[in-house]
């Protein structure tokens, strides 16, 4: 486990997810995986404490990928060691009536993470280039000049608007953000097997959506926008990631790693000294709640 390194993972040329595997071929056991997983808890959760106090830098964790991909239970494993003052999670749906008298980013700018904090974005701001390419009428809710049909929706319009998501994930890179990008890379295969495992496990039914179906009928559609979604925004600022999601395991060790390694460029993360007038009169503190 190891062994894996977060330059394996991270999309640096043009991708073709079809030639990408979906798992790994590791020689381990989920109790290994687990015991590597909590070693990187361990210490993501004194790193960030330590940012938390040095209140200079920030983290957004985007996660995207399929319906089962593992997106929840990830964010419940990876970051459960976490401060939970310095970790906020948003998992955005449909936007509402509110939202879409905004432009599509700004529901996601009021979610960005405040200094010396993690935000993690379960489904992102790629939403809105990825579910209404497979299903374009969404766009006419959002009430845009000259956008009277679908018919009036142009390859340019997709293309500008990926251009404005690197310019804003440039912006809040530029201000302090670290932005790491995570693509839950599920087969097809796995999907099924997920998502029958939900109608045959009572306890999980309720994950269950007819939804999911008839999503699962647009694979291909899908697979295309996040192939050509991921090739026009891998960024050095706000890079890629490919994580082979097939085994839940090791895909959280992945993702974990990968944080991990980010959290460790950032070299002046120092937590604040104590004031000297404090620090020279701590004996006589500790006195005074002693009596």
């Amino acid at each position: 486990m190891e062994s894996l390194h977060p330059d394996d993972f991270k999309v640096t040329t043009a991708i073709n997810l079809a030639t990408i595997p979906t798992k790994l071929d590791l020689d381990t056991s989920k109790e290994q995986e687990a015991i590597a997983l909590d070693k990187i808890q361990q210490k993501l959760s004194k790193k960030q404490d330590a940012m938390y106090a040095h209140n200079r830098h920030a983290f957004l964790i985007c996660l995207q990928g399929m319906d089962t991909s593992g997106k929840d239970s990830l964010i419940r494993e990876v970051f459960k060691e976490f401060n939970p003052r310095g970790v906020v999670v948003h998992s955005f749906k449909t936007p509402n009536s509110s939202e879409l008298e905004h432009d599509y980013l700004w529901r996601h700018y009021l979610a960005l993470p405040e200094k010396g904090k993690f935000a993690v974005f379960n489904r992102t701001h790629y939403e809105n280039v990825l579910v209404t390419r497979v299903h374009p009428e969404y766009i006419l809710f959002e009430n845009l000049p000259g956008i009277e049909t679908v018919e009036d929706i142009t390859p340019q319009f997709w293309q500008n608007r990926m251009e404005q998501i690197n310019n804003f994930e440039k912006h809040i890179a530029q201000n302090g953000t670290t932005v790491l990008k995570f693509y839950f890379h599920m087969s097809k295969e796995e999907q099924r097997k997920r998502l029958l495992n939900r109608l045959e496990t009572p306890e999980d039914n309720w994950k269950f959506s007819t939804g999911d179906l008839k999503e699962r009928e647009r694979w291909d559609d899908y697979m295309n926008y996040y192939e050509e979604a991921i090739n026009k925004t891998a960024t050095s600022h706000a890079p890629w990631y490919i994580i082979p999601a097939d085994d839940k395991g090791v895909a959280r060790y992945i993702v974990a790693k990968i944080i991990w390694e980010e959290m460790q460029k950032l070299t002046d993360i120092s937590e604040p000294e104590l004031d000297p007038k404090v620090k020279a009169n701590i004996d006589l503190y500790k006195e005074q709640l002693k009596k």
